[in-house]
């Protein structure tokens, strides 16, 4: 397995940078190779992205979701990953999102990739233009402020 962990300080209310976060079918807007992300259900979501030259589809589960703290996924089908994002206040106008997930590399392209550190990069830029989305907008496109436990919705 691969990891990457990357972070970034944004210049919001930790609450802000939450609800963005969770408005998952928005991801294309700063996620390099992200083609689309549908939300099925308030746990479950399709995705399509392109990876080192190559479309893959699957499917993740929400597993955690606590409001201005933490989301945690794993994949279901298809390409298999998982991880976390986490938000952390620093102060009441500054947030640090920190990204950290784990993913089967498949092929030559993505293990070189991989190995070479061109995933951390893409991720590192992938929050880059999360800190101008949510920024520049001045606030969130939406939220949803549920909590999810093992894969429930507990509220």
């Amino acid at each position: 397995m691969a990891n990457v962990q990357e972070s970034i300080e944004v210049d919001v209310p930790v609450s802000s940078a939450y609800n963005q976060w969770t408005q998952f079918e928005e991801f294309p807007r700063f996620m390099e190779g992200v083609e689309s992300v549908t939300q099925l259900d308030n746990t479950h979501v399709r995705w399509v992205a392109e990876i080192a030259g190559k479309k893959h589809e699957w499917d993740a589960e929400i597993t955690h979701q606590e409001p201005d703290s933490r989301v945690a996924w794993r994949a279901t089908d298809g390409k298999d990953n998982s991880g976390a994002v986490t938000f952390q206040p620093l102060g009441a106008e500054r947030t640090k999102v920190e990204v950290e997930m784990s993913y089967e590399t498949e092929g030559l392209l993505e293990k070189v990739g991989s190995a070479i550190g061109v995933d951390d990069q893409r991720v590192k830029k992938d929050l880059g233009r999360f800190k101008e989305l949510i920024e520049g907008r001045g606030g969130e496109t939406g939220a949803w402020r549920g909590e999810v436990r093992g894969g429930d919705v507990t509220s």
